[in-house]
């Protein structure tokens, strides 16, 4: 009888546990567990509140929502309620950044408190296209005893499709259709 226990406990002093199982769990689990997992998800909600004008009959900033719709045609800057500020065709095959910049420079005059523009962009506008619109909205060049300094406008862009059917211009992406969903 001692030998048996003296056997057991020897063994049991020099076994190792056996980990090829847990190991085999492992290699199999873990991939499976990053495979099914979700990163992110972002959504977004198109909420269109009704404008808010303030006493003295001036707009409240944070209730106007700046849209700028790039497409073939040029470029439509809207109010976000379906009302055209400004239509920007293009000239001679070019797009008129100059000309958006200042009617930006009017916006931001009207409404000095606002920060934020939606760029919604055609299928077919390119990379180097939508640079130069979030240049041109986002901040302008002044001379300032002799050098350039920018000018801030509106620094917060949002990005977004433009509406399905561009006849309608900036009036349709006012009001959600089945392409902005």
């Amino acid at each position: 009888m001692k030998r048996i226990r003296r056997r057991l406990k020897e063994r049991a002093e020099t076994s190792e546990p056996d980990v090829t199982p847990f190991m085999n769990l492992m290699i199999v689990l873990v991939p499976v567990l990053l495979l099914s997992m979700t990163l992110t998800h972002t959504r977004v909600i198109d909420l269109d509140l009704p404008w808010g004008k303030t006493d003295d009959g001036s707009f409240d900033a944070d209730a106007v929502r700046i849209e700028v719709l790039v497409n073939a045609n040029g470029f439509t800057v809207g109010d976000g309620r379906g009302n055209v500020i400004r239509a920007l065709p293009r000239l001679a095959g070019q797009y008129d950044y100059p000309t958006l910049s200042l009617v930006m420079q009017e916006l931001k005059a009207q409404l000095p408190e606002k920060r934020d523009v939606a760029l919604l962009l055609a299928s077919d506008v390119d990379y180097q296209t939508l640079v130069s619109v979030m240049d041109s909205v986002r901040s302008h060049a002044v001379r300032d005893q002799g050098r350039a300094v920018a000018v801030e406008l509106f620094p917060d862009i949002s990005l977004g499709d433009a509406p399905a059917d561009p006849a309608n211009g900036v009036a349709a992406a006012g009001q959600p259709d089945a392409a902005r969903s």
